[in-house]
């Protein structure tokens, strides 16, 4: 008798435990995605906390009529849910919370992109049609890891392959793409939706095939753009570039090597990067873009630049570039850069194509110029 109690007693345990549970909260969706106003789509963004106090959005990527776009206040409802919903166009676009002055990704929400010292959200706003995964063939984004003798130890970048690229033999063109200040080598595929780009514009036939190699510009013994206080080694990102990752690509994948099959982009701190590595040896690349950058700092700091890459950017052999290209949005912190540099290569006698779009330094634009850029290479 007294056994069968003691069971008895055990069965009603986790009974008892169970009831003593605070009831289960709603299940809650963030981001919900709705369609809105003049052909945007309304998006609600929401994050459970009880106890916090304030609760913002920030979302440097979605338009707002603060420059830069300043962090929107969420409005607390029921079950402790703190809410905010705005119209935004169809699109790609990175964001976190911050609650209480900590910042952090949205956990509801799978989907997410790196930078060099956080993880962001991610939606995707449908109805972007050169961005929206379609019905087309797709090719595949690999993470890659490789030696780097620059900085004494392995290095990751992304590695975009066409379709088709497992099942054949052809040797394709490679095209280096290079994120901004802040952002890592993910940037690019997880925001800044290169893949979908790319096999959107290659099903349509309106770009190559091609490899797309998208580095990490960013490592603690780098000098410039991010580079930490101390005694860190004054490495250089464009030697690890040429002595190590490009030799890597070469040797790893099947890609072309002549000039006329290399191209090479980038945007805000990339896009220096470009210039950097193009001036170094403009005989290398075929192909060069500049987004939302230039030279940056003032007239004397370009002319420094100028001054120090002259002699190899002046030869005949440079002037050859087949496409030089600049983009910069007329909202754009770097826009008197970009002209700066653009009027730079001018006097060099170069023939840089610049083209002021609309917006700022962001995201939507670089998507944009992504979009316009791969088309007008290898051709």
């Amino acid at each position: 008798m007294l056994r069968s109690l003691a069971v008895l007693t055990a069965l009603a345990l986790p009974v008892v435990a169970l009831a003593q549970q605070p009831p289960r909260r709603p299940p809650v969706v963030s981001p919900e995605v709705k369609d809105g106003k003049d052909g945007k789509k309304a998006v609600t963004f929401r994050y459970t906390a009880p106890k916090a106090e304030k609760v913002l959005l920030a979302a440097g990527d979605i338009p707002s009529d603060k420059t830069p776009p300043a962090p929107r206040e969420m409005k607390k409802g029921e079950n402790d849910v703190w809410e905010y919903t705005l119209d935004v166009a169809p699109g790609t676009y990175r964001y976190q919370f911050n609650v209480d002055g900590a910042r952090t990704s949205d956990p509801q929400n799978p989907m997410a992109s790196e930078s060099n010292a956080t993880v962001w959200s991610v939606v995707r706003v449908p109805g972007a049609a050169f961005m929206d995964t379609a019905d087309v063939p797709h090719g595949a984004v690999a993470c890659v890891t490789y030696k780097s003798s620059t900085v004494g130890k392995n290095r990751r970048a992304h590695v975009y392959t066409p379709p088709g690229y497992e099942t054949g033999t052809d040797k394709y063109p490679v095209f280096y793409l290079l994120h901004g200040a802040g952002d890592c080598d993910d940037s690019w595929t997880s925001v800044g939706r290169a893949a979908d780009i790319l096999d959107n514009l290659i099903a349509a036939k309106k770009a190559k095939p091609m490899i797309v190699v998208m580095p990490a510009g960013h490592d603690s013994k780098f000098a410039g753009f991010g580079r930490p206080m101390g005694d860190a080694p004054a490495a250089r990102f464009e030697d690890d570039f040429e002595k190590d990752l490009r030799p890597h690509v070469e040797k790893t994948y099947r890609v072309k090597t002549d000039r006329a099959d290399r191209a090479i982009a980038g945007l805000s701190m990339g896009g220096l990067q470009t210039l950097n590595i193009f001036a170094a040896k403009p005989v290398d690349y075929g192909y060069v873009g500049v987004y939302s950058s230039g030279v940056f700092g003032n007239n004397d700091a370009r002319e420094a630049w100028a001054k120090q890459h002259t002699a190899v950017l002046s030869t005949a052999a440079a002037k050859e570039v087949k496409v030089l290209w600049f983009a910069t949005g007329k909202d754009d912190f770097a826009l008197s850069s970009t002209k700066g540099t653009v009027e730079l290569f001018q006097k060099l006698d170069h023939k840089p194509v610049f083209n002021m779009t609309d917006g700022g330094h962001t995201w939507i634009c670089w998507q944009q110029y992504l979009n316009e850029f791969a088309p007008k290479l290898f051709k």
